[in-house]
């Protein structure tokens, strides 16, 4: 319980804000509470880990990270948004603690990254005003495309295992 004692003092500082930073904290909570891992839900440490998630996403440090992956084709922010939009209203939000996790789970789960690249590509403005020969908007399309949803797969292979318990609940599955 030494280690969970340790991730409740890191997070409470607030030291850390990277995804990589916040998986190791994670994996560490859960190890730490091995092999009950169910008595996390009951732990102070989920709600403190549930809050740094939640600032990870809200302060754009998901999204900054994403877009350090897509620098030729600039990760959406629109799309990020509406990802986001989607994980408040989806009634099965309460089955992880972790919001980053929901959040590029439902960019894959929903095809946000195909619906945000065709209207980034056919967005007059994206052009000066006026749209290009198809071919044009069909490459950078499928530019955004192939960078975002590797960024997106790149972000999800931190999780060995996913983060899906409700906190103070059962365990759920998808």
């Amino acid at each position: 319980m030494d280690n969970v004692a340790s991730v409740i003092d890191v997070l409470s500082s607030g030291r850390i804000n990277t995804l990589t930073d916040l998986c190791r904290m994670e994996r560490t909570l859960i190890n730490a509470m091995q092999p009950r891992v169910e008595n996390l839900r009951e732990s102070p440490a989920i709600e403190l880990m549930a809050s740094a998630w939640t600032n990870y996403v809200q302060s754009n440090n998901l999204l900054n990270e994403l877009r350090n992956l897509t620098r030729d084709y600039p990760f959406s922010s629109e799309l990020l948004d509406d990802a986001k939009e989607l994980v408040m209203r989806d009634p099965n939000r309460k089955r992880s603690w972790n919001y980053a996790w929901l959040v590029l789970t439902k960019i894959e789960e929903d095809a946000l990254v195909e619906k945000h690249a065709k209207a980034l590509s056919t967005n007059p403005e994206m052009w000066g005003g006026s749209l290009p020969p198809e071919e044009m908007t069909v490459l950078l399309e499928n530019k955004c495309r192939e960078d975002w949803t590797r960024a997106v797969r790149i972000m999800l292979r931190h999780w060995q295992l996913k983060p899906l318990f409700q906190l103070r609940g059962k365990t759920t599955s998808t």
